[in-house]
Order: structure tokens, then sequence, then C-alpha cells
């Protein structure tokens, strides 16, 4: 059996069974042995540790929720406390794993062919090819869904893509990135399997990010690249389509931010402990505990969010807006726990020998990605009112 987590104050992770928590274990020893050592320098430095992905591959976690010939599928508790344990030592290595495990195999599972599941869903499970999700574009975030720019055309047997994503994870070294894209002849989202090496796609790195540094977002460009017919995935019609990917990974940003609000506080307490401030270890003091309580709310609490939209998922009876919703409280609370824990530092915090101004800085880009709080807080807020307050108005002239 698993030890629950100092920040699992209530035990969920003893919801999982046996088996489960034996899978869970692994990747905890994984996360402490070989990502923790090197995780701030592979930060500091912005690139990517492509030494682990033969661990990841070993651990054998990629698509846990899906049923393979050799393996039964588990719950979405377990892919979700996966996401939790990365997070808590690295949320850019959980981001890395999310984007290829999350997004990208998902898209292919929910929407391709079963002679396209079969190409490469198990090389992607063996982590031999990476992959990446191409939706977001230089002018479009939150409005991408009506403000998709990237065309396809289709020529014989194949679609010819031109147009940009941007902030793409994983998009300098992936083998498939799932690309979706505007049919100039209906007008319909698409979603299409582009393969590394396709004339006319470039990739190139995003410089100067400050959050989730070693993460490789790129800048895809694609300039008449053609693809196959065969590489079109037929589930992909229209950007409903999208959304069922989306649906299925949007609650794991809210398991991120979990796990990063436990790295912090483990980081603050065991800091607390150590730290001597007029004689005695700064513990002892009434609002280092505050910080310190402030933190354990703030996880708990998020983490009680995160289980039942988990559970939920399980169920069958999952909505858009309880994912929404706990995206939204948990990284809200993630930003105040990594300042929090920052405090605590006090001026050693800004030091990335301390780790904590990593999480700090990665808190950011977990608050922003997979919907802003304000595009969630319109999700959950439609939900409750019957009402659709996503209107853009035009400035006055």
């Amino acid at each position: 059996m698993i030890e629950p987590l100092p920040g699992d104050v209530y035990g969920y992770v003893e919801l999982l069974d046996d088996e489960e928590q034996e899978i869970l274990a692994r990747v905890r020893t994984f996360a402490e042995k070989r990502i923790a050592p090197i995780a701030n320098r592979y930060w500091a430095d912005a690139e990517f540790p492509h030494e682990l992905i033969e661990g990841f591959a070993e651990l054998d976690v990629v698509g846990l929720a899906r049923e393979w010939p050799d393996r039964r599928a588990y719950s979405r508790l377990l892919t979700s406390f996966v996401s939790l344990e990365l997070s808590r030592i690295d949320p850019s290595m959980a981001t890395f794993f999310g984007v290829h495990a999350g997004l990208a195999l998902t898209s292919i599972d929910l929407l391709g062919s079963e002679e396209q599941k079969e190409r490469w869903l198990p090389a992607m499970r063996r982590m031999e090819k990476i992959g990446a999700f191409g939706l977001s574009e230089p002018h479009g975030g939150s409005d991408v869904a009506g403000g998709l720019e990237t065309t396809a055309r289709r020529e014989g047997d194949e679609w010819v893509l031109d147009g940009a994503k941007r902030w793409i994870g994983n998009g300098t070294f992936a083998d498939l990135v799932v690309v979706w894209a505007r049919d100039t002849d209906d007008g319909e989202v698409k979603g299409f399997v582009v393969e590394q090496g396709t004339p006319g796609f470039t990739a190139t790195k995003m410089e100067g990010k400050l959050a989730l540094r070693s993460v490789q977002n790129a800048d895809l460009t694609f300039e008449g690249a053609r693809v196959p017919e065969a590489n079109r995935l037929p589930g992909a019609r229209r950007f409903a389509d999208t959304n069922r990917v989306l649906r299925v990974t949007r609650g794991g940003v809210a398991w991120n931010a979990v796990g990063a609000m436990m790295g912090v506080f483990e980081l603050a307490r065991d800091y607390a402990g150590e730290r001597v401030q007029f004689g005695s270890p700064i513990a002892s003091y009434q609002l280092i505990q505050d910080h310190l309580v402030s933190i354990l709310g703030h996880v708990t609490a998020s983490l009680a969010m995160a289980v039942k939209v988990a559970q939920m998922q399980d169920a069958g009876t999952f909505r858009d807006e309880q994912a929404a919703l706990a995206k939204r409280e948990a990284t809200i609370h993630l930003r105040d726990a990594v300042a929090r824990a920052r405090e605590v530092f006090g001026g050693n915090g800004i030091l990335l020998e301390n780790s904590v101004v990593r999480f700090f800085n990665d808190a950011e880009a977990l608050y922003s990605y997979e919907g802003t709080r304000e595009i969630n807080t319109l999700v959950v807020g439609r939900s409750i009112t019957g009402v659709g307050a996503f209107v853009g108005h035009a400035p006055r002239r």
C-alpha cells in the first residue's frame, strides 16, 4: 500500500485499489529519484531532459484508462493521481506527459479509425513516438473555436495545410502532432495527424518563456504542408469533436495544481523546521504556521474537488462545468499557495536551488492554460444561470 503524501491529510489516495496503488508507488519513486535531482538544472536551461523518456516508458503508464490487449483499463482516478505525483516534483514533466498521454493520445483514441489506432497508439504507449496537440494559434486562444485560422483544403488523396499554431507543448521534438484546421470547403474544423518531417511543416522553439521552462513549447508553421487522407482523423468533423478531447483532459489541470501545491507545502514545511531565526526554528512562530496551514487548506479543498471530478469521469456522469470549476478554484488556490511558500523561505525563496521559485513561476502557466480563470468562470456561470455570457463587444467608433 502506498503512503498518503503529507498534503493528503484525508488519505484520498486510499480510494485506489491495491494494484493501482502499486503503479502509483512506482511513479512516485521515479519522480523522486529520477526527476527531482535534475529538475532545477533543466528548468534553468529551458531544455528538455530527453534521457527521462526511457524511464517514463519503463513505467508503462501511458494510456492507463484505456484497455489494451495485455493490460486492463484503470480508473481515471489513477491517471489523475499520476499527474499529481509528477506535478509535485516538476510541473514541466507533468505537462510533457499530459500533452503526450492526454491530449495527443486521447485525440487519436477518441477520433481515429481502428487502423490509425493500431498504427500509432502502441508506439505512443511505449513512448517510441511522442505526441503533441496543435490547437492554439498566434491570434487564437480563448476564442479559437470560432476564430481558428489554420486551413485545410482537399487535393485528391491529400490535404494541404496552411497556417500557424502557438504554445504547442512537445512541439519541437514530437513525432506526431494532432493539428486542428478549418476545412476550406465546408468551414468545419477537422483533425489531422502531422508527422515529423512533413514538407512544409516547421517547428520553432519559443524563447524567453519563464514558466514550465523545460516544456518545449513551439511555434508551428504550415506552408502548403501535405498530409495524406490516411492521416485525417475521421471522427473529427467539427469543433464539437475537438471539445470531446478537451472535456476528457480539462480536469487534469486541477490535478496538476494540486500536485504543485503539495510540492511547495512539503518544501515550506521542511524549511520551516530547519531554518532558525531569533534562536528558534521558524516553524515555532505563529505567522509561519498560518502560512503552512493555509497552504494545506488550499491543497485539501482542491484535492476534494479533483477527486470528485475523476470519480464522475469514471461513472460517466461528468459535466463540463464541473471540470471548469475545479480547474478555476485549484489554480486560484495554487497562486496563493506558492506565494505563501515563497514567503516562508524569505529571500531564499527566490533562489532556484530551493525549488520553490520554480513552482512560483510554473503556477502562472497552470493558471492560464486549458481555459483561463475568466473562461472557466463563464462556463460555470452559464451552467448556473442558463444564460451564456460569452459576448465580445466591438469598440465604439
